[in-house]
Formats: structure tokens, sequence, C-alpha cells
């Protein structure tokens, strides 16, 4: 019996100590975020004519900072058709406007061209508004 009873206790004292540990000293891991703030889709696409003679038609999406605003949705007083709750999204429209518009459709069709692009847009748009933006992203393309 006493050996029944030590079993028992060392299983208890095991179990018990387990928990601790894994309770105290083994902490969960931290949650890294994959998108590390707010990914704002402009609501209209733009439709532009490219320097070479095509057009493009894209959706541009804004990945913002975190605790950059969207802006607030007021019923009785709604943005223009087209537009969304940001605030400064004329400013931010017209840089991607005379940007894209000074863009071919090679560099549109060209990943790398792409990415340049919307590196520009960003640059424009950090120096011309007050838009905290980390990243511009283009989520629909098509060019004629």
């Amino acid at each position: 019996m006493t050996k029944k009873k030590l079993i028992i206790g060392l299983l208890v004292v095991l179990l018990i100590g387990g928990y601790v540990a894994k309770s105290t000293v083994l902490a969960p891991a931290a949650i890294k975020l994959k998108v590390n703030g707010t990914i704002y889709v402009l609501p209209k696409d733009f439709t532009l004519n490219l320097s070479d003679g095509h057009y493009a038609t894209l959706t541009v999406a804004l990945l913002l900072a975190p605790g950059q605003s969207t802006g607030i949705a007021d019923p009785n007083n709604p943005p223009p058709t087209g537009f969304g709750t940001l605030p400064e999204e004329p400013l931010v429209r017209d840089i991607i406007t005379n940007l894209v518009t000074d863009a071919n459709e090679s560099t549109l069709l060209d990943v790398r061209g792409r990415a340049q692009l919307e590196r520009q847009i960003l640059v424009a748009i950090r120096k011309g508004t007050d838009v905290k933006v980390d990243q511009i992203l283009f989520t629909d393309l098509a060019v004629q």
C-alpha cells in the first residue's frame, strides 16, 4: 500500500509541476501578424490612358500604417460617388493618376515595372499627403 501511495504522490507532483511549467515558464509564442495595418481599397477603379497609347484599368489598395484612420463614414454626409472615407483620397487618386499615365504598357505588364511604379506612388503619397501608408497594391489590372 505504501508503494502505491508513493507512486500516486509522485504522479500528482509531476502533473502539478508540468502544469505550472507550461503555464508560466513555457509562455505561448507571440503571434506575428503578416499584415500590420489596415488595407484600404480605393472604391473606384482607375481607367487611364498610358503614355504609349494603350490604356489600363486598375484597382488600387493602400496598406495603411498602424494608427492611420480610414476616416469615418457619416450616413448624413456621404462622400461623393466613387470615393471612400479616406479624407485625403482625392489627393491620393491624383498622385496615382499622374504617375500611372506616365507609364507604358510594358511597365505595367512587367513585375519589376509594377513594383517600381508602386514604390514611386508610395514615395509621392508620403511626400504630398499626410496619409501614413506602408505599401501600394495593384489588386486588379488590365492593359489594352
